[in-house]
Parts: C-alpha cells; structure tokens; sequence
C-alpha cells in the first residue's frame, strides 16, 4: 500500500503546568492521552510518526503497544527548541507527501476536522492549510503541512535563529482556515489541550 497520508504527534515538550510527571503517557480516564489522539487518528492517516526526546521513548512506546498503524518515533536532537522544531523532525520522518501535525495533549482531536485539512490542502495545492480561530490564534499544532517543504522551512528558520511556530510559513505557500469553516466540519473542542492537571482531571468525565 502506497503511504499517501501520516500524522505527527508532538510529544517532546516538558509538560512544566502538568508537574513532575510527563503529561504524554500520562492516564487519561485509564489510557494514556498519547494514545487518545493516536486513536482518533487512526482511521484518517496511514502512517503515525511520534516526535519525542529519547528519554521518553520506552514510556510512549509501551503506551504504542498494538497500535494498528505502522509508528515511527523521531526523536530530538537538540531537545527543547520548541514545537517547530519538533515539527520539523516529524515531518522529515514522514512517509506521506502530507501529515496533519497533533500536539500530544489534545486528545478530543476530530476526524473529520483532520480530514477537511487534507482536503483543503490538497485541493488548493498547497503546502500548508491551518486553522486560526476567531480569537486570532493560529492553530499550528493542529494542521496540515506538506511534509518536505515544511522540515525544510523549519531547518532554515532554526538556521536564521528564528523560533516563531509562524515563521516556516513564510517561504511556503499556505492556506488560512477559518473559524466558520471548522465549525461546519466539527466542534472546536478539537483544539483543547490539557496543559495542568486541573484540566486534565476535569477532562476525565468526558471519556
């Protein structure tokens, strides 16, 4: 089977709002949130790639166990240079031409927000489709990237010395999502992340 389309899931932050433990294999109502998203990817993509330091590895992998998709993990290394350079070294392991790029701890992820992603993006052809909310935030951790060019602009972008999540997309050809958009194809509850563990037990009741 041709790969034609992977996910990267973002796991090499510190998780410092979440305390000592890391928030990526942490249990969430019994399974671990790296798995939640894993899951909700699953039948959307073909290939899911995990970036993460190498001290974590042996956690996620356990919590990877049985996954039904072939799992590549790339690793940091140069750890805690921010989510685009983690973005960056996901998309170099990709085997699709496009991935959608999930941060770890957004587990209520929605299929069919993803799959209108891919869409948008292979429709327009272009090398980018990201959602921006009415708030004004773009949502880069959740979005659609040409694999290739986007590794490539997040290498030149680190070379120049600028760590800006936007900041690849300015050698790139991209699309803006807009709110209204999203809406039509799900709930904005795609976008929530858990960052301490307030959130994270309140999260809980909802699996």
């Amino acid at each position: 089977m041709t790969l034609v389309r992977s996910a990267v899931i973002l796991a090499g932050g510190r998780s410092t709002r979440f305390g000592d433990a890391d928030k990526a294999v942490a249990s969430l109502a019994g399974v671990p949130m790296i798995r939640r998203v894993a899951d909700r990817l699953e039948s959307v993509v073909d290939q899911l790639v995990v970036n993460c330091r190498a001290d974590q590895r042996d956690a996620i992998e356990s919590a990877m166990a049985d996954y039904s998709l072939p799992v590549r993990y790339a690793l940091d290394t140069s750890p805690d240079e921010g989510p685009m350079a983690g973005i960056g070294t996901g998309l170099a392991a990709c085997a699709g031409e496009y991935a959608v790029v999930v941060a770890c701890d957004m587990p209520f992820v929605e299929r069919d927000i993803v799959r209108y992603l891919f869409e948008r993006a292979d429709a327009d052809d272009v090398d980018a489709a990201v959602p921006k909310l009415d708030d004004g935030w773009y949502q880069t951790t959740q979005a659609v990237y040409r694999a290739v060019p986007m590794a490539s602009a997040c290498s030149n972008a680190l070379e120049r010395g600028d760590r800006k999540i936007l900041a690849p997309l300015d050698e790139l050809a991209w699309v803006v999502v807009a709110e209204d958009e999203i809406r039509d194809h799900g709930s904005l509850d795609s976008f929530e992340n858990l960052n301490t563990r307030e959130e994270f037990e309140a999260a809980q009741s909802r699996f």
